[in-house]
């Protein structure tokens, strides 16, 4: 992309900035099917007066915001140059980023280009790939470090994205195995009640784990894989007693481990091996009075020496937009009424909050 000098108009205090768009990209890879793009980007800049004439995009407005304009197509372009395409959510994403970047409240370097552009893992057609800067963060944390922390509400990527680190680790052969396990902790629902054996009881709680897996293997691979014990998906109880060498084991809900179970699954980790644990302190199904393990690891655990906690908010849930906004509700609504989940702490209704 080729641009013009950021002109200044000091009687009206005005700048002019002007992109051309390279004839390698079609204009509409730029502005979105139907300009749903340019929709976005003027939505999100309404005191700026953007137009388009041919491969010519111009903008005008207020200095600082024709700045992040002219930042946000570049980083379009460096995204267009590696062959992904642009979305709705990656063009708002990215505006929150520069945003950030800008008002000082981003505490990294990180563009959005690298955000988006960072491959984790190819398959059956698809690329995974971080989508939020903390999610990079959080990502990049799992290379770094023997033992990481995941914790976030619904919807952040926590366990998609290290499912994903998990296979990209198995088939470049850093380990020899992939252990996930979840504890089988009753939200709401009693499991006695659940017809079948005691593995058809179980297997619900698992379910979410083995979907994520289908999402990235060959679904024709995954029995082979299992029956060879290179892929394990248990309950957290069948982890007690065992040393996990040369393996990614995965951690899922731990909110709904106790202090104890928590104690006895990190002290699992054997050597060559890598352990990620994922959670959301907001959504504990444990019976009343019972301390959640992932709460306190963190007042244990903090700053120990290869140990780190990624943190996720709702600005980086990527399912349904809603999703983001129900958890900052139901945070404003707790911290208004001294509640957890909508529902007093240690109350008689505690045990039903995922209902």
């Amino acid at each position: 992309m080729t641009q013009t000098p950021t002109a200044q108009t000091p009687a009206q205090g005005k700048a002019r900035a002007q992109f051309t768009v390279p004839a390698q990209h079609p204009m509409v890879t730029v502005l979105g099917s139907g300009d749903s793009l340019l929709r976005v980007i003027e939505t999100a800049f309404p005191a700026a007066d953007i137009h388009v004439r041919g491969n010519e995009i111009s903008a005008t407005g207020d200095p600082r915001e024709v700045a992040l304009i002219q930042r946000l197509f570049d980083e379009m372009m460096l995204v267009l140059r590696t062959g992904q395409p642009m979305t709705e959510d990656a063009v708002e994403r990215s505006i929150a980023m520069l945003r950030a970047s800008e008002n000082g409240t981003s505490d990294g370097q990180e563009t959005p280009a690298e955000v988006l552009t960072q491959n984790i893992l190819s398959s059956r057609g698809r690329t995974i790939r971080p989508k939020t800067l903390n999610q990079k963060r959080y990502v990049d944390a799992i290379d770094k470090h023997t033992i990481v922390f995941g914790i976030g509400p619904a919807g952040t990527g926590k366990t998609y994205l290290a499912m994903a680190k998990a296979v990209q680790a198995l088939q470049s052969k850093q380990v020899n195995r992939i252990i996930l396990t979840r504890p089988a902790v009753e939200a709401g629902e009693r499991l006695g009640f659940l017809p079948g054996t005691l593995y058809e009881k179980i297997d619900p709680y698992l379910r979410p784990l083995y979907d994520a897996l289908h999402d990235m293997l060959d679904p024709d691979s995954i029995p082979r894989l299992m029956a060879a014990g290179t892929i394990e998906v248990a309950p957290l109880a069948y982890m007690r007693g065992r040393t996990l060498n040369d393996a990614f084991i995965i951690l899922d809900e731990a909110q709904n481990t106790s202090p104890e179970q928590m104690k006895m699954f990190l002290t699992r980790l054997g050597f060559d091996s890598k352990i990620v644990i994922t959670g959301d302190v907001t959504q504990v199904d444990l019976p009343n009075g019972t301390k959640s393990g992932l709460r306190q690891v963190q007042e244990i655990l903090e700053g120990l020496d290869d140990v780190h906690f990624s943190r996720l908010s709702s600005q980086d849930v990527v399912r349904h937009k809603l999703v983001g906004r129900i958890v900052d509700a139901y945070e404003k609504y707790d911290s208004e009424n001294g509640t957890e989940n909508g529902t007093h702490k240690g109350g008689r209704d505690s045990r039903h909050k995922r209902k």
